[in-house]
């Protein structure tokens, strides 16, 4: 599926393919995606709008939040080390135990690294991609809330914005609208499931548990710059680079977004990648121009798709820093 906004007015929307290969769904405007690590705008913002609330600071120390949590390594790391991908802390894949975890939760998450009493770096010192973060960040959400990570998006956010269809993943409950997301096997060209039952590591929430339709996620971005449902200065902050990754491309990750400053016009990305899904969503501020491709099959390049549609708008300037710390999210 794919949405293309240039000067605030929608040049194209358009679905291509099967939601559901076996029923023979049609792809549509209002498909829900499981939209993989662009969750992490959500989460991020959600994380503002407390701090803007002064119910939480960005320098607060993890510890103090899970004070079950190793000493050395939760007093050092800070909310903003977690929003930057600069904590270092230690991916939970390893660590979890499979053997009792059919579908991992954020908790999960929690429980495998909380006594981990080493890390990848010193907090603040280099950026390491981190869905582990992402998923403390949706358990600070709750704590402080009192709300789940589900709901506080729900009503915060989602019902606001007249998001009526989008929700977060919580297996055994079914998603209004649902593609099934698809491996392809390049050998035979057939499509092999690869959904929430195929993965233990898919059922995280904070880092890449929404599903959203184009219809939705349009009503987000587009009250980024006109809706008032949403805190613009927040959005703003967000979108603004905050952890230097390369110096020569001039690329940054801001809260939940990378930002490209190597050309005129600051661009803001992310990619999301889930099992069998794929995601997008691309925006230059200044223009009001955005590429947003959600894919239910994991051979699709969006990165490259989206830098063709780029070029065909005449927008020429290569944006995509193409590394391999840059994956989005962990299968």
């Amino acid at each position: 599926m794919v949405a293309i906004r240039d000067r605030n007015k929608i040049i194209f929307k358009k679905g291509y393919g099967l939601a559901d290969a076996g029923a023979k769904i049609k792809i549509e405007s209002t498909t829900n995606f499981n939209i993989g690590s662009l969750t992490k705008q959500f989460t991020a913002y959600a994380i503002l709008h407390l701090a803007y609330e002064n119910r939480i600071s960005l320098d607060d120390k993890l510890i103090k939040y899970f004070p079950e949590f190793n000493s050395h390594i939760g007093g050092l790391i800070t909310i903003r080390h977690l929003l930057t991908h600069s904590s270092g802390i230690i991916d939970h894949y390893g660590f979890t135990d499979t053997s009792r975890v059919k579908h991992a939760t954020d908790k999960d998450v929690l429980i495998a690294v909380k006594n981990i009493d080493s890390s990848y770096f010193a907090s603040g010192s280099h950026y390491r991609y981190s869905n582990t973060a992402y998923c403390l960040l949706a358990l600070i959400i709750e704590k402080i809330s009192g709300l789940t990570y589900h709901n506080y998006i729900q009503q915060k956010i989602f019902n606001p914005l007249g998001m009526s269809y989008s929700s977060v993943l919580k297996i055994g409950l079914p998603i209004h609208r649902a593609a099934l997301g698809y491996t392809v096997h390049s050998n035979s060209n057939q499509f092999e499931l690869l959904d929430a039952d195929q993965s233990i590591f898919f059922s995280t929430e904070g880092d890449g548990g929404i599903y959203t339709s184009i219809d939705d996620y349009l009503k987000w971005t587009n009250a980024w710059q006109f809706g008032n449902a949403l805190n613009h200065d927040l959005i703003k902050t967000a979108q603004s680079p905050h952890f230097l990754i390369d110096t020569v491309n001039k690329l940054s990750y801001g809260y939940g977004w990378f930002v490209s400053e190597k050309h005129k016009e600051r661009k803001v990305y992310h990619t999301g990648s889930n099992g069998g899904f794929r995601a997008i969503s691309f925006f230059i501020p200044a223009r009001s121009y955005q590429v947003v491709i959600f894919s239910n099959r994991d051979d699709v390049d969006l990165e490259d798709l989206a830098q063709k549609i780029n070029r065909i708008v005449g927008i020429t300037d290569q944006s995509f820093t193409k590394i391999e710390s840059l994956v989005s999210f962990a299968d």
